[in-house]
């Protein structure tokens, strides 16, 4: 009986030391793959949207086309945008017709003639008085009319220059434009026409969607025949430079890295030579244990990390897998900081 207590306790202990043994070398990175974790494609999408709400009506590009910066890809119903600026357009003639009336003569041309006509009509009538006066004034110093007749042609005389001065006057005002006040009021009302037509064009404008860099189209949300909201994208564009490779390191890893820094890039399928450039360090953890941070928890810490693809790593498609190469000096760090938390 004792024996055979003996037996199970020397078995159960050779299984505990083998399962410790298998947890151990599981715990341990492959040879050569010290400094390597998982990552994958990823991007920041271009929302491409109106500022503008709409019924599309026209759709340019489908999923997978290439588009360059300014090209059209999309147009929303312009029927009402295009009332409201062939409205503001009227409304600005009328503004401009306002103003042109200001600085215009407060007369006619008919009338401001007969004013002219007046004018010539008393300056003949003072010729006229003028010259029967001069006559008087030469027949009284010969002492061959009396003095009353030469009283009654100077008071002809200055009766009809009153008239002529009055006459003048009277073309004078004619000719005049509006008060000052009133050419302001036409002046602001026509830029606020103006204004209100710009604002409108603009409205029109936004019906016609454009790229807004160059890209593929990741994914169309809105087909024609439905409705826009404003705001909202109406096709994801995806452009290189927007690619990044995220991938997760533990956080005694993280203070070796640096932006900047080149990792390499390995994947099933892919070309040989695949690097990135760091671009972005995590500051928040993305994963904390509802437990102490004891030494053997600490491995659970992992940082986000993005790196932007470089040369043909641009090509790679959205959702790849990849294997990313830490440099020499953090690939170390990974190995003793690996090393020192599982403990001897």
């Amino acid at each position: 009986m004792r024996a055979r207590l003996l037996l199970l306790l020397a078995m159960l202990v050779v299984a505990l030391g083998g399962g410790y043994a298998y947890w151990h070398l599981r715990q341990q990175p492959p040879a050569g793959q010290t400094g390597i974790y998982q990552g994958y494609v990823d991007a920041h999408l271009l929302q491409v949207g109106s500022e503008r709400g709409g019924r599309m009506v026209e759709l340019e590009v489908e999923e997978g086309d290439a588009v360059q910066a300014g090209q059209i890809i999309a147009r929303l119903d312009d029927a009402l945008p295009k009332a409201r600026l062939h409205e503001a357009e009227a409304k600005l003639e009328q503004a401009r017709a306002r103003l042109r009336q200001a600085l215009a003569p407060r007369r006619r041309p008919q009338e401001l003639e007969a004013l002219r006509a007046t004018v010539r009509e008393a300056e003949a009538v003072l010729a006229v008085s003028k010259a029967e006066y001069d006559r008087v004034r030469r027949l009284v110093r010969h002492q061959t009319v009396p003095q009353a007749k030469l009283d009654a042609a100077r008071g002809a005389y200055e009766r009809d220059l009153a008239r002529l001065q009055a006459a003048r006057e009277r073309l004078k005002a004619a000719q005049l434009p509006a008060r000052e006040e009133e050419i302001a009021l036409a002046r602001a009302a026509v830029k606020a026409a103006e204004a209100a037509v710009e604002s409108a064009r603009r409205d029109l404008e936004r019906t016609i969607i454009r790229a807004p860099a160059g890209g593929h189209v990741q994914e169309v949300l809105f087909r024609p025949g439905e409705v826009a909201a404003a705001g909202r994208p109406v096709i994801l564009l995806l452009s290189p430079r927007r690619l990044r490779i995220r991938f997760y390191v533990p956080q005694a890893v993280r203070p070796r890295l640096k932006p900047g820094q080149m990792v390499r890039l390995s994947c099933d399928g892919c070309a040989k030579g695949l690097s990135a450039r760091i671009v972005h360090l995590g500051q928040q953890v993305e994963y904390t244990p509802p437990v102490l941070f004891s030494r053997g928890f600490r491995q659970k810490l992992v940082f986000r990390i993005e790196a932007r693809p470089v040369g043909e790593a641009a090509r790679l498609p959205l959702g790849q897998p990849v294997d990313v190469h830490l440099p020499a000096s953090a690939a170390l760090a990974s190995a003793n900081a690996s090393a020192a938390e599982k403990g001897p």
